[in-house]
């Protein structure tokens, strides 16, 4: 039997096909291994792909045989993760664009993938003011020794003295490049990147040799944003990278948290405007801090054993719901079986008193 990251590994592959329609299309089948098998014509009624793309994919799919990609894929880039794999980060799976394929290199903490280990993203300009330094690092090493983990992007600036503050106060970080990662831009960051994997992950959605083009950069600031339920704008003016992960924030709704500074300070203004736009202020880290303690956390998943009698198929559906509400997409993605199978089994679970049904298609446990 083929694995289903492969057909992740696949289907990403084919050109037209980009992660919103990716996960539209995982959602309309089930399964990617059941998209790749069905006809051409079945592939039409998916929202977004019209005839001209049903070619291609047809196309696409005569060309590629998954598990022989898989292999070969492997064999240059080991380490990925895909939304198949238990170790792929859990929160991004609520986002409507999931990168199909992930690769990681560094020190991995399962807790964090699973959402137990709160992740906290800081970006910003990169041409900070002292006030944006000295804040960015106060920030980010009183978050690191409170036991959060920073996101940034590994940027010039901002970025970088998260990364360098947590890595002092001797935390955990992630870096979200938008190159491969045997390529670190800029090339100036080789020794942090080399530190940041000590003590944490750097993360790309672009497998090894992907040099840096100016369109990968805002695409990538998906995935910043996506991986924390909280994001820091600490200094950036009105047209800014920063502000595009704080887009991102809002339409993942995430919580949008800015670091107030001067009006002649051109840096600052694009914090200040958002600010005016209703992101939450910051007066200082205890004040984060502060805020950051009623952020709602996930816990881990395999800290609640199945009970034995459940059947496989049963147990596995349990198994991927938490104590908090849990879409159906989500639980879907997450078994790996049929959207109508999981709808049974689900109704099967609420007949037995193990699962609630809530309001928009969510569930928990029915003794959480």
């Amino acid at each position: 039997m083929v694995e289903e990251r492969a057909y992740w590994l696949a289907w990403s592959q084919i050109t037209g096909v980009g992660a919103v329609l990716l996960r539209r299309v995982q959602q309309h089948f089930g399964t990617l291994e059941a998209a790749w098998e069905a006809p051409a014509q079945a592939l039409g009624e998916v929202e977004g792909i019209g005839g001209r793309l049903v070619e291609a994919v047809a196309q696409g799919r005569s060309q590629l045989h998954p598990e022989e990609l898989l292999e070969q894929h492997c064999a240059k880039n080991p380490h990925f993760w895909t939304p198949a794999d238990a170790e792929y980060p859990r929160l991004l799976l609520e986002i409507p664009s999931p990168p199909p394929v992930l690769y990681y290199c560094g020190e991995i903490n399962r807790q964090e993938n699973l959402g137990s280990t709160p992740l906290v993203t800081i970006v910003g300009t990169r041409y900070p003011t002292d006030y944006g330094r000295r804040w960015t690092r106060k920030i980010s090493a009183a978050l690191a020794q409170h036991g959060f983990t920073v996101v940034s992007g590994m940027a010039t600036g901002i970025d970088a003295e998260a990364h360098r503050g947590c890595l002092e106060a001797g935390g955990r970080t992630w870096a979200v490049m938008g190159t491969g990662l045997d390529l670190v831009y800029p090339a100036s960051h080789s020794k942090l990147a080399r530190d940041i994997q000590k003590q944490g992950l750097v993360l790309s959605e672009y497998p090894v040799g992907t040099k840096p083009e100016r369109g990968h950069f805002p695409v990538r600031n998906r995935i910043i944003a996506g991986l924390s339920r909280a994001v820091l704008i600490a200094e950036a003016p009105q047209k800014s990278g920063a502000l595009i992960t704080a887009r991102y924030a809002n339409e993942f709704c995430r919580d949008v948290y800015a670091l107030p500074g001067s009006l002649d300070n051109e840096q600052s203004l694009g914090c200040l405007g958002l600010l005016n736009r209703g992101a939450n202020l910051v007066l200082s880290e205890g004040h984060l801090l502060e805020m950051l303690g009623t952020m709602p956390q996930l816990d881990v998943v395999e800290q609640s054993p199945q009970p034995p009698e459940l059947e496989p198929e049963l147990a596995q559906v349990l198994q991927a719901i938490t104590v908090e509400p849990t879409s159906f997409d989500l639980i879907v993605q997450q078994v790996g079986l049929s959207a109508s199978s999981v709808s049974g089994i689900l109704l099967q679970l609420e007949l037995l008193g193990l699962v609630s049904q809530l309001p928009g298609m969510r569930y928990k446990r029915a003794d959480s």
